[in-house]
């Protein structure tokens, strides 16, 4: 059975994640970790009726309590986006708290898998994976920046046009996961669907935006909370099987070093030198056992979103590298 620990448990993310993964088989142990708020959200989770034990732990001071003995990290903790936010913004706060989980991950379960929710992901990723390298124990098969709500809107927002069964679509995503660096490759879609170049593009901006889109119905009170626990939750359980001895396809912001000889694809198609990429990654009990190729070539629309996201994502990642190259550890 698996141990796993959400960090950030109490936030708008952590909440409805902690509850899914409550009821996810395969889950022995739930450590639950935040910086308020935890003891009546794991109270009330513990009561479901689903065998996995529930612990939680309050405050730097038992951070690494809450990591001991961990098989899977997930890392929900940080601010979301309001409306009128920047990435820089968002980065000036989010930054700091993954450096710091980070480092308790490394001190207290460096083996332990790594799923990161807390954006800006295209930055917060590569902050992880120089932590990680500083504290002697990185692994890239072992970090993941979950992208899975881009997969998950790309099949909705297909289903919302084409009437198809959102559950039975699958539309690879690749890139990263911010506005112009998600390029889902609707023309490798499964079954396939049948699009003109307008509604090609049309549901590549709303793909792209849909976290704007949550932002905005919301008037300012959240960003994507629900539907990016059902992601992370979805993504975990995935990992959970994996551990357990399946080998499961799923895709996620990853460091293309996982698998340098399956990475040739992607950065042929546009990639490049880039170190980390979202791409379909097959999971073992190791982490990622392979990058996936993709099924076909993608069309010239979905060439040049590549080539348009690999030039952002070249700004992102320079960003947290250049982060953490400015701040020595905390530790």
């Amino acid at each position: 059975m698996v141990a796993v620990a959400v960090i950030g448990a109490a936030g708008g993310i952590g909440q409805p994640l902690s509850l899914l993964l409550k009821l996810t088989p395969g889950i022995s142990r739930l450590s639950l970790y935040d910086i308020v708020n935890m003891p009546g959200v794991a109270t009330d989770i513990s009561h479901i009726n689903t065998n996995s034990s529930v612990e939680f732990y309050v405050g730097q001071s038992q951070l690494s309590n809450a990591l001991r003995g961990i098989n899977i990290v997930v890392i929900s903790a940080g601010v979301a986006r309001k409306p009128g936010m920047t990435r820089n913004d968002l980065f000036s706060i989010n930054a700091s708290i993954v450096r710091e989980l980070i480092e308790a991950v490394a001190d207290t379960c460096p083996k332990a898998l790594i799923a990161i929710v807390t954006n800006p992901l295209n930055s917060t990723v590569p902050i992880a994976a120089h932590v990680l390298k500083s504290k002697n124990c990185y692994n890239p098969k072992r970090l993941f920046g979950i992208t899975t709500l881009d997969s998950i809107r790309a099949s909705r927002f297909v289903r919302d046009t084409h009437g198809i069964d959102a559950m039975e679509l699958h539309v690879p995503v690749v890139g990263g996961h911010s506005g112009n660096t998600i390029v889902p490759l609707l023309s490798m879609a499964t079954p396939q669907v049948k699009l003109s170049q307008k509604e090609m593009e049309d549901l590549v901006q709303r793909i792209q935006y849909g976290g704007d889109e949550v932002v905005k119905a919301k008037d300012g009170e959240g960003s994507a909370t629900l539907s990016m626990a059902y992601a992370g939750a979805r993504f975990t359980s995935s990992l959970v099987q994996a551990v357990g001895g399946a080998q499961v396809m799923e895709s996620a912001f990853v460091p293309l070093a996982a698998d340098p000889q399956g990475a040739h694809q992607i950065r042929r198609l546009g990639a490049n030198s880039l170190d980390f990429f979202a791409v379909p990654i097959e999971l073992g009990k190791t982490g990622t056992l392979r990058i996936v190729p993709l099924d076909a070539e993608p069309n010239m629309l979905e060439l040049k979103a590549i080539d348009i996201a690999a030039r952002t994502l070249k700004d992102n990642i320079a960003q947290g590298i250049k982060y953490m190259d400015s701040n020595q550890p905390l530790h």
